[in-house]
């Protein structure tokens, strides 16, 4: 039996779900990426954490940020230079609440955690 996955630390949902071309007319494929790789981008390039940094706030191996991290940069280049429509959704993840002066490994809110399934 395989091991059961280990669920990512997620300090906040995105306000905005939904990128892509302008065209209203858009009739071709999405690219889906998970909130715990919109969660690397954020950690990583926004507010500029080394690897290491950013998997203990999301509490897994810097391994699996590495790969998160990758497939992240991969889908939204894919976005970019195809022009396809980007949505963040999904994923297996705990979310902290936005009570920010809480939550110690992140600084982003209490550990009142809720699924994230979708």
């Amino acid at each position: 039996m395989a091991r059961p996955r280990k669920r990512r630390r997620v300090c906040g949902l995105p306000n905005h779900k939904v990128f892509g071309p302008v065209n209203s007319n858009y009739g071709g494929e999405s690219i889906i990426l998970s909130v715990e790789e919109y969660e690397v981008i954020r950690l990583i390039d926004l507010e500029g954490l080394e690897q290491t940094e950013c998997a203990e706030r999301m509490d897994v191996a810097r391994s699996t940020v590495q790969r998160m991290y990758s497939e992240a940069k991969r889908k939204v280049a894919d976005s970019i230079v195809n022009g396809k429509m980007l949505r963040i959704e999904g994923g297996d993840y705990i979310l902290c609440e936005i009570d920010r002066d809480k939550c110690i490994p992140c600084n982003r809110g209490g550990h009142r955690h809720r699924r994230g399934r979708g």
